[in-house]
């Protein structure tokens, strides 16, 4: 699974909207749209922000690997 599908499977199973999300990460939710649709690629530090709010590794969204790799309880993590 391309990293894509994974943060859009994120964001619908937390009952999120692409502009919560992007509101969260701080730009548009046109921006955001792109990212899950791939016409952009997403920067790190989104990529990073989207690990810790919803609390998964980088190699989960990735797809590295399909197990969800809890981040440890001493990660900064920003309220949702």
């Amino acid at each position: 699974m391309n990293y894509r599908q994974r943060i859009r499977d994120l964001r619908e199973d937390a009952d999120k909207t692409q502009t919560q999300i992007a509101d969260y990460l701080g730009t548009s939710q046109t921006m955001y749209a792109r990212y899950e649709r791939g016409a952009n690629e997403m920067p790190i530090r989104y990529l990073v922000a989207l690990c810790r709010y919803y609390n998964v590794s980088a190699d989960y969204i990735l797809g590295f690997t399909n197990t969800k790799i809890v981040l440890p309880e001493d990660s900064p993590r920003k309220e949702q």
